[in-house]
């Protein structure tokens, strides 16, 4: 766990990569997420037969560098936690993939240990068992 998805526009596979990379070294940096704990889907959008849609929302312009980033994980993280790993992430995006800050939009999606498996079909996480 986490499971982390990134939507771009544009074909850049190799800045859809490294938004990848960023995106787990932040998640390591700030919420101690271990290197192997890697579960990524990494999309790009060609603007015809798929795309992103985005507003201004908060005053804040987003153009057709706009990184969309979700981000399943367990609950339990503090606000300040969640602060510093999307700073993180905004600061990695910029210095690595040359995304503007403010293009980069990033939402948290949480739930409990039992909503996870690893595979052969086992809650690993679920102490209930």
């Amino acid at each position: 766990m986490p499971l982390v998805r990134i939507d771009t526009l544009g074909p850049d596979t190799v800045r859809l990569h490294t938004l990848g990379d960023v995106v787990h070294q932040a998640l390591m940096e700030t919420l101690g997420i271990p290197p192997e704990d890697r579960f990524q889907i990494l999309t790009t959008h060609d603007g015809t037969t798929s795309t992103l849609r985005y507003g201004d929302h908060l005053g804040i312009p987003h153009d057709d560098g706009a990184v969309l980033v979700a981000v399943t994980l367990r609950a339990g993280r503090s606000p300040s936690q969640k602060r510093a790993l999307y700073r993180r992430i905004a600061e990695l995006a910029e210095a690595r993939a040359g995304v503007e800050p403010r293009n980069v939009v990033i939402t948290l999606y949480e739930n409990a240990s039992p909503d996870w498996s690893f595979g052969h079909g086992e809650a690993q996480y679920d102490t209930e068992n």
